[in-house]
């Protein structure tokens, strides 16, 4: 069994890739085939044994559509599909203006058609039908081109969909329009009105566009990630090669290769270290709050970064089999994995469509066969036809969306799609990434204990000699006693600690050097041992301040100890309160974290999280979403690191950190911009809202179809001897159009409220 993704061409709405997915799933020799119409991809799983790449591109193009393997991120055929899709949407873009230009010049024109009453404001050359073809006819059969082609294609499989109705609706208001513009008379003869419906047909065209349009710039934000992870790794490589030092690029570095790192450097493959003493920041991969001490044999992960020493290691994985390459795979397949929810109005469609096509046909056949008149048939048909047009449909989800996204925006919460604000309200599952996300991101001295005691002169010597030494030091632990130092107001008074001599930095240890003829050491408790220090005097803070999830560093004096630093990654002032709203929407919230147990189970208890999984790598993260999603949960994931990506991209709601990574970002569905965790508390509420709006936008878009049809039809003719005026049913789509716009406006309203 083998597993093949491809491009897909050629799809305009869900049907399309009901459609696709049912004609694949139909051939010999394929298992399974998803098609996800958001990135516009199909996973198949199939037996290579019993079907080829070939006959399913060609089961595809019998179709109607068009299939193409995906290339490789960064190939230059993706290159020249990215640069298509674009030229693409520029069209799209320029069909727009045009189509919605022309369309409001054509609804001036016709007010007083639709109102009834005569406009003096409104030139009278507007009102010319002859003007009005001549501005319709390039919207309808131009702009509207692609309704005309995806119709045709649902056509030839004996099917219909969105695009079928939308080209009834508009080439029944644009020809009715024409015949009345050609024949007026003949209109006149049977005592009918002469009216002209151009206006609809360019009106209905150029917010169905609208629609495309903002659709494939959200689209196009699915690859933004891939992109981004892929520019996180090393352009070059220093490799050893028959005893000499070249830079190669990182497709021709081999297996067991000698790659050499400088300090400052990505690390650009996995491997495993031979030489030197360094600490390479690891945080994008495996969420660990501060860089982490490499030695010979310890394993290295490409496109993390060196940050002292000099490196020596061999390569054991490179190319697609390195971590970050696997990152990116995952990213990949859970971008391309079929949504979990889809729309209403996609789902009703199938039977929508035609239905109305029936009603209309008979409609028409019913007046000719009653009294026989050709012109009362076509005019109740055409009301039928207008009255149904998915104007109000198409707004209905689509209005809400932005509204809600606009409002979202404007309380610091990005979304980038209908769907993830869609599912949002379904969330069972909260899981959050602790460093960076519940936490701060950065280590931070909490404790600091000296053997003497505290308040005294002695205190402040102490700290003044370990700030003057863990200056001279790039650790992030280190960094932290520099950053607690000077929040105490501690240095010379020139704005610099106190000169050093000697420094030296001990891999996996500690550092040392003399001050003022004082050595100072500080670093590990075994370090300090194995220098004949004694330790048992600040055991006991040792202890409980390890327990409590803390980093330790021990300071000594000329041999003697003399105090101890306690440093842990704090909590976001805002973790404890959205926590506890997130308890009170009733969803299960649990930590998922790269960093080890102790310190993960010493947050989770301050913020009060019960499920913790800990020291997980990024594919692992990706498979506990995956597993709670196979219990039939909706989980949302909460994170900020690169090593986040996955398991963000496979969540049904992916919510990232706005201080966080770029990649983190790209990959998430919805992103708080100032960082606090209250955001997803306001995302779930405004979700909830938001389809709330939703359902009655497709009430009200609905409701009038269900009433205004069988009066257009002519139903309640017998009882009335009234037949409704095409005037009339184009009046009622308008009005519903209205009402669902002036419904999802009322979303502006909306404000989050956090209950604790």
């Amino acid at each position: 069994m083998d597993t093949l993704t491809l491009k897909l061409q050629g799809m305009s709405c869900t049907y399309c890739a009901s459609n696709i997915e049912r004609v694949i799933n139909n051939l010999a020799g394929v298992i399974e085939c998803n098609v996800n119409f958001g990135v516009e991809q199909a996973t198949i799983r199939y037996n290579p044994k019993k079907i080829n790449l070939s006959t399913i591109q060609k089961a595809v193009k019998d179709a109607g559509y068009g299939a193409s393997p995906l290339e490789k991120i960064g190939s230059n055929r993706d290159s020249a599909s990215s640069k298509f899709e674009s030229i693409q949407q520029q069209q799209l873009l320029l069909k727009l203006i045009v189509s919605g230009t022309i369309s409001l010049i054509l609804m001036v024109g016709g007010l007083p058609m639709m109102t009834g009453f005569h406009l003096p404001f409104i030139p009278q050359w507007l009102h010319n039908p002859w003007l009005q073809l001549v501005l319709t006819t390039p919207v309808q059969f131009w702009c509207g081109l692609s309704f005309y082609r995806s119709a045709w294609k649902a056509l030839k499989h004996r099917s219909a969909d969105m695009n079928s109705l939308i080209v009834l609706g508009t080439s029944a208001a644009y020809f009715y329009s024409l015949f009345a513009t050609l024949f007026p008379q003949s209109l006149r003869e049977q005592g009918l009105e002469t009216a002209f419906y151009y206006e609809s047909a360019a009106m209905i065209i150029s917010l169905v566009l609208l629609g495309r349009f903002l659709r494939n710039r959200a689209k196009k934000r699915t690859s933004e990630a891939i992109g981004k992870l892929l520019g996180l790794q090393a352009k070059t490589a220093r490799v050893v090669r028959q005893d000499q030092v070249v830079d190669l690029p990182l497709d021709q570095v081999e297996v067991n290769d000698l790659v050499l790192v400088r300090p400052g450097e990505k690390i650009p493959v996995d491997g495993i270290v031979l030489e030197g003493y360094s600490t390479v920041d690891e945080a994008m991969v495996t969420g660990e709050s501060w860089p982490v001490d490499k030695q010979p044999g310890d394993e290295v992960i490409g496109a993390t970064i060196n940050k002292q020493g000099s490196l020596k290691l061999r390569a054991s994985k490179v190319g697609s089999e390195t971590l970050l390459a696997q990152i990116v795979q995952l990213v990949r397949q859970a971008q391309g994995a079929k949504a979990p929810i889809q729309q209403l109005a996609d789902r009703v469609t199938a039977w929508f469509v035609p239905g109305v096509m029936a009603i209309a046909s008979a409609t028409f056949l019913i007046w000719l066969g009653l009294v026989n008149n050709p012109t009362l048939a076509i005019i109740a048909s055409v009301s039928v036809l207008i009255i149904a047009c998915p104007c109000a449909l198409g707004l209905a989800t689509p209005t809400s969306v932005m509204v809600g996204t606009g409002v979202g925006a404007q309380n610091n919460i990005l979304i980038k799609g209908g769907d993830s604000l869609e599912i949002a309200h379904k969330i069972e599952v909260i899981m959050l990434d602790k460093t960076g996300t519940l936490t701060e991101g950065k280590p931070m001295v909490t404790d600091y204990v000296t053997v003497r005691g505290t308040a005294n002169s002695n205190e402040i010597k102490l700290l003044t000699l370990a700030a003057a030494v863990e200056f001279n030091s790039g650790h992030p632990l280190a960094e932290a006693v520099v950053r607690y130092a000077q929040a105490q107001g501690i240095d010379t008074g020139k704005g610099i600690f106190l000169e050093v001599e000697k420094f030296e930095a001990v891999g996996g240890a500690g550092v040392q050097a003399w001050v003022q003829g004082k050595l100072v050491q500080i670093g590990t408790s075994r370090w300090l041992q194995e220098m004949g220090i004694s330790t048992q005097a600040l055991q006991h803070h040792q202890r409980k301040l390890e327990a409590r999830g803390k980093t330790t560093a021990l300071i000594a004096v000329d041999g003697c100890l003399e105090g101890i630093f306690g440093i842990t990654d704090i909590l976001k002032s805002s973790s404890v309160e959205a926590l506890n709203a997130l308890r009170n929407l009733g969803l299960e919230v649990v930590m998922l974290t790269g960093d080890n147990w102790q310190t993960a189970e010493a947050i989770a208890s301050l913020v009060g999280i019960d499920h913790v999984v800990a020291q997980v790598l990024p594919e692992q993260k990706a498979e506990q979403v995956r597993l709670l999603q196979e219990q039939g949960k909706v989980v949302a994931m909460v994170g900020d690191g690169i090593n986040d990506a996955p398991a963000l991209a496979q969540a049904d709601v992916g919510i990232a950190i706005g201080t966080g990574t770029d990649v983190a970002i790209a990959a998430s569905d919805i992103t708080l911009i100032s960082g606090n965790l209250t955001g997803i508390v306001s995302a779930i509420q405004l979700s909830r809202a938001t389809m709330k709006n939703i359902r009655q936008n497709l009430f009200f878009a609905f409701i009038y179809n269900f009433i205004g049809i069988p009066v257009a039809a002519g139903l309640f003719y017998p009882l009335t001897g009234w037949l409704l005026n095409p005037i009339l049913a184009g009046g009622a789509m308008a009005f519903s159009s209205v009402s669902v716009v002036t419904n999802a406006l009322r979303l502006r309203k909306f404000q989050p409220v956090i209950n604790i």
